[in-house]
């Protein structure tokens, strides 16, 4: 491991699940918090993980947001239903045409939340834990350099109980190992699950697609360096997991993100995958170079 990136791994890795809410409403003082869950078509999910955050409003949590990107099932209703404030992404920053893509609601959400401090959390995941959202803040309450903090977790799949995070083992930890070594140390550079706070979020573009967890990552570094980075341990995390096709398209915004972010020009920006259809083998091609979207505060000084 690069030696940067081994000490920052000994002093910036929380394995535990840190400190006691009440513990951590003291270190917040008067600042804010709100937890966004991006969501689109997770009908099935969303309410479980509304309701494992929803006895923190009030206390830990000042505002809980779901921001729909597009959803044509019942998720609106059943976030609605479970207690969270329900934002349509064309609901926020109407004026702008939306992008396809996660990234996209993410970027968008700052629009829609007023905290200083914000909690994503994917709301596909499957029996919740009411802790992730105490750790993720823990190290940002805690630490005053800290102002990005990832989650980590062992990823069950398929009744192989480590074997998730084929794209991050794949695509995401070579890149990194390549490209950016001083960030081996992070253990899940695609996780769902981070916070921020607000000062940085709003500072740094955003990747509309599937790119946008590792491109803040990489933009977070080189604004605040490895002193402004930690991760967490949230334990196990389980989620609906994506077909072979899927995560080959998702592999693809990553590496057009981390490619751009590391000055590397990708040319094509396509990716050519082949499906067996009645015996013969056609071609399929989808765009994979990500859009990014501007800091947001670019954006809100303009109007």
């Amino acid at each position: 491991m690069h030696p940067d990136a081994a000490a920052w791994f000994a002093a910036r890795t929380w394995r535990d699940a840190g400190a006691p809410v009440p513990d951590l409403l003291r270190a917040k003082g008067s600042r804010t918090v709100s937890v966004v869950l991006p969501a689109l078509n997770e009908e099935s999910t969303v309410g479980a993980v509304v309701a494992s955050i929803r006895p923190l409003i009030g206390t830990l949590v000042d505002e809980l947001v779901v921001v729909d990107s597009g959803s044509t099932d019942r998720t609106v209703a059943a976030a609605a239903a479970a207690g969270a404030r329900v934002v349509r992404r064309t609901d926020v920053l109407a004026e702008l045409e939306p992008l396809p893509g996660k990234g996209e609601v993410l970027w968008r959400s700052l629009a829609a939340t007023s905290g200083d401090l914000l909690v994503f959390v994917d709301s596909d995941l499957v029996e919740p834990d009411p802790g992730f959202v105490p750790a993720l803040l823990g190290p940002l309450l805690r630490e005053p350099e800290v102002q990005l903090v990832k989650a980590f977790y062992r990823r069950p799949i398929a009744g192989d109980a480590a074997g998730g995070g084929r794209v991050t083992e794949l695509m995401a930890r070579p890149l990194l190992a390549a490209l950016r070594p001083e960030l081996c140390g992070v253990i899940q550079p695609l996780a769902g699950e981070f916070a921020g706070t607000r000062t940085l979020l709003e500072s740094v573009p955003f990747a509309a697609g599937y790119g946008v967890e590792i491109g803040l990552l990489l933009d977070a570094h080189a604004r605040v360096g490895l002193a402004g980075l930690a991760q967490v341990n949230l334990g196990v995390r389980a989620h609906r997991n994506r077909s072979l096709a899927e995560l080959g398209r998702m592999a693809g915004q990553i590496l057009d993100t981390v490619l751009s972010r590391c000055g590397i020009d990708a040319a094509a920006g396509e990716l050519t995958q082949f499906l067996q259809v009645a015996g013969e083998w056609l071609p399929d091609t989808s765009r994979v170079a990500a859009t990014d979207r501007p800091p947001m505060r670019e954006l809100l000084v303009g109007r």
